[in-house]
C-alpha cells in the first residue's frame, strides 16, 4: 500500500526539509507555494497608517507518495527539520493512494515509485 504525505511548513524551511528528505533517500517530491492560516488566524501588523491583519500567510506544501513502511521516518524527518517550536510551523497529513502509475513507462505500484538511490533501492541493497 501507499501513502501519500501533503505537508505544509513555512517557507524558510523548505531547504532545510529538502536536504533532510534527500539525506533518507526520498527524492520525488512536489512543492507549491500556498497560502492559509490555522489555529493563529494570521497575524496582526502594526504600520504608519495603522494596524491590520494578515490572515493568509505564505506557507509551501510538500506532496510525496511512498511505500506505507517510509511514512513514519518521513514524517520524523519533516517535523524535525521544520520545527522551530513557533505557532505556525506547519501541519502534516497522510492519506491512502490507490494506485501509481508513470505516464512515460505504463509502470503501476512499486515500479512506478521507484529511483536509483531512493529510500526502497537503499533498503534493498543492504538487503543483497
Amino acid at each position: 500500500m501507499f501513502k501519500k504525505i501533503e505537508a505544509i511548513i513555512r517557507e524558510e524551511k523548505l531547504d532545510d526539509v529538502k536536504e533532510a528528505l534527500q539525506e533518507i533517500g526520498i527524492i520525488g517530491l512536489n512543492v507549491s507555494e500556498v497560502r492559509g492560516h490555522g489555529r493563529q488566524g494570521g497575524i496582526v501588523l502594526n504600520g504608519r497608517s495603522g494596524t491590520y491583519k494578515v490572515d493568509l500567510l505564505p506557507r509551501v506544501q510538500l506532496n510525496i507518495v511512498l511505500s506505507e513502511h517510509n511514512v513514519e521516518k518521513t514524517i520524523n524527518k519533516i517535523i524535525e527539520a521544520s520545527r522551530t517550536d513557533q505557532i505556525g510551523d506547519g501541519i502534516i497529513f497522510v492519506y491512502p493512494v490507490e494506485d501509481v502509475i508513470r505516464i512515460r513507462t505504463g509502470e503501476r505500484g512499486r515500479e512506478a515509485l521507484m529511483y536509483d538511490g531512493d529510500i526502497d533501492s537503499r533498503k534493498e541493497k543492504v538487503k543483497a
